[in-house]
């Protein structure tokens, strides 16, 4: 990954809504928000939840003027991004946006395509969790799908926290290996 140095053309054409730096400014900063919380080891839609959240917050301080000092753009987002990631942890559920009088809200139907879709790879996943061994099994599901602490996890499973971590790699890959054989992965 490429990094970047941000200038005062760059903070302008962020502030006046310019869409190819706005779209750069969303692909750039969603790589290095979904690395850093790939690595903290939430889930997809908590990772998904944080980073719109992050942007929004980034955005409305950008477009208020607030960053004077382009070249600190990364550590802002950075900043802001370890500050929802914490608030989401405190409140324990879906985050409350910042900004209450945005009407644009999101329309929550999924369509039928992508509700089928969905259904197919939930199916896919439970194939492939059931064929997986009993051990991997049991740490895939309380990781991701009970979402259960790590602390907890590995309590359970009578290594420390340390350990847990070589065995969920080792667990992700054997499952993700099953998944590409079965031509259910994407990349």
């Amino acid at each position: 990954m490429q990094f970047e140095s941000f200038d005062e053309a760059y903070l302008e054409g962020l502030t006046s809504g310019n869409p190819e730096i706005e779209q750069h400014f969303h692909k750039y900063f969603s790589e290095l928000i979904l690395i850093k919380l790939r690595s903290r080891q939430y889930t997809r839609q908590t990772i998904e939840d944080i980073r719109q959240e992050t942007f929004l917050r980034v955005l409305q301080a950008i477009r208020k003027r607030s960053i004077r000092e382009p070249e600190r753009i990364g550590a802002y987002v950075n900043s802001v991004c370890n500050n929802v990631a914490l608030e989401f942890g405190r409140a324990g559920s879906k985050l409350t946006y910042t900004d209450a009088s945005h009407d644009d809200v999101a329309d929550e139907r999924a369509d039928s395509e992508r509700e089928l879709v969905t259904r197919e790879r939930q199916a896919a996943v439970r194939e492939v969790l059931n064929d997986l061994p009993p051990k991997n099994r049991r740490l895939l599901s309380a990781a991701f799908l009970e979402e259960r602490s790590p602390d907890e996890i590995a309590a359970q499973m009578g290594v420390d926290r340390n350990y847990l971590r070589v065995l969920l790699f080792r667990a992700r890959a054997q499952f993700r290996d099953a998944m590409k054989r079965r031509g259910n992965l994407d990349h």
